[in-house]
């Protein structure tokens, strides 16, 4: 039997899918049968599971049903990918592939190697740009050489015009047109049953209808305040659609046409959270041209700094035990619930580097497991960003004061007492600074400091000078 494959990834959603639509029409066209499948990568399924893969597996086992509930059967292949490509080779004659594609990472290094396995086969690869506004290669300067800093990309990325909502036809859906063959996915329907048993927590923030309800919602209620709340930890000011993102189960065009259509008039909200979408896509094209960034900093003069290998400080900080409570407050949200606000990213990413003076690349691979909205090139990018060793990253010189940070962005300490039980007592007049409290006020609010609550683990203002002095040193070898 003559087929069309589509081959879903991060994109777990069956409508507004460039790759899906272009898949229908070819198969309309050649009148041939559309196969969905999904690989069930085991270099995933076999590590140690944790909440972005509990979130992922999650998401993925309820598009497949909802899926199969519209006539759409998604197989699970779980196998070494050409291997799950040649299984379905070996029933059926495909004619042509058809998925958007993954232009960084190990993503794209899958998709070169299934490229050049299925033409070598004769079959018809289709790849397609679906998961940014840009995609890596779109937004180049008169010269043709990419973008560096993000000012003059954004000015650019600004004047480009946006791909529409795609149609997808759905007319297609159906028994006579696509293939449901539950025998070659048997294997893999196991075993995302056995992972998804295996998950030590349950998400109900899941699926396309889930994404479009917070959409509107965010449209309606925060969208004109944005720029104004997105900086406070303790008010639901920011959109919380980057976790739908992560598994395509909303399109990044539906975001952006959505925000125009609904949102009641111009606004610098709207332009806020325009600018952090070009943000999304700049760190993208930035990892597309540096595929090296994740082991490696990109600005070459620190790609030798001696960091500090403290493995008892970095645990603390992984705690949130730092003994700054701001830190420890946006440590403990990730732990807890997969999610950290952005700005509390930046306070907790720039305490690590550069009060700790750790590792950015521990810090980067400690959010990976524990981010669901983990997204490789913006978290690397900001992590470089914080540590000052990215492209367009904030100098070196300029080092978050974790506690002026609390005082500036929880004043009250609503967010810290939140996520840090301990403080909860704590008057609003040392809740910033906790080590600071008489012994009468920490017996008071029942916070003995280096008892119930740590003292502080390093002194901010001698790390600071530490670090400055670390990075000139670096710069001038």
């Amino acid at each position: 039997m003559e087929i069309v494959v589509i081959w879903f990834r991060r994109d777990m959603r069956l409508d507004d899918h460039i790759a899906l639509s272009k898949a229908i029409t070819y198969a309309k066209k050649h009148e041939y049968k559309l196969l969905a499948l999904y690989h069930l990568d085991p270099f995933f399924t076999e590590m140690e599971m944790d909440i972005n893969n509990e979130h992922f597996f999650q998401n993925l086992a309820h598009f497949v049903k909802e899926a199969r509930e519209s006539q759409v059967y998604v197989h699970l292949l779980h196998d070494d990918v050409l291997r799950a490509f040649q299984q379905v080779m070996d029933v059926y004659d495909i004619k042509a592939v058809f998925f958007n594609e993954d232009e960084v990472g190990i993503g794209q290094r899958r998709d070169k190697q299934v490229t050049d396995f299925l033409e070598k086969k004769g079959i018809h690869v289709s790849t397609w740009q679906d998961t940014h506004l840009h995609g890596a290669r779109d937004i180049l300067k008169a010269d043709g050489s990419h973008y560096q800093v993000f000012t003059p990309y954004y000015q650019s990325w600004r004047k480009q015009e946006k791909q529409p909502v795609i149609k997808v036809d759905k007319s297609f859906f159906s028994s006579e047109h696509t293939i449901c063959d539950a025998s070659l996915s048997q294997k893999g329907n196991d075993k995302l049953r056995e992972l998804i048993k295996g998950c030590s927590r349950k998400f109900d923030q899941i699926g396309s209808d889930k994404a479009m309800n917070t959409l509107h919602h965010f449209i309606q209620k925060r969208l004109t305040r944005y720029h104004e709340k997105r900086d406070i930890p303790s008010v639901f000011g920011t959109s919380k659609l980057s976790r739908f993102l992560k598994t395509g189960t909303i399109s990044i065009r539906m975001i952006f046409h959505a925000i125009y259509e609904e949102a009641l008039y111009e606004d610098e909200g709207r332009e806020t959270f325009i600018k952090e979408l070009a943000w999304r896509d700049f760190y993208h094209m930035i990892y597309a041209h540096y595929p090296e960034m994740k082991e490696k900093e990109i600005n070459s003069a620190f790609q030798g700094m001696k960091w500090n290998e403290d493995e008892t400080l970095f645990e603390a900080w992984c705690k949130g035990e730092t003994g700054f409570p701001l830190v420890d407050a946006g440590m403990r949200q990730l732990n807890e619930e997969g999610w950290m606000h952005n700005r509390l990213r930046m306070v907790t990413a720039s305490f690590l580097t550069k009060d700790y003076l750790i590792d950015w690349r521990k810090g980067e691979s400690y959010f990976s497991k524990k981010l669901v909205d983990y997204d490789e090139a913006s978290n690397i990018g900001g992590f470089q960003w914080a540590a000052s060793v990215g492209t367009d990253a904030v100098p070196y010189f300029r080092i978050f004061n974790p506690t002026t940070q609390s005082k500036r962005f929880d004043p009250s300490g609503e967010f810290i007492r939140k996520y840090v039980p301990e403080l909860e007592h704590v008057d609003e007049k040392w809740i910033h600074e906790p080590s600071k409290m008489p012994i009468d006020e920490q017996l008071k609010s029942g916070c003995v400091l280096g008892d119930t609550y740590p003292l502080p683990s390093v002194d901010h203002q001698e790390r600071r000078k530490k670090t400055i002095s670390l990075f000139e040193e670096a710069k001038q070898q």
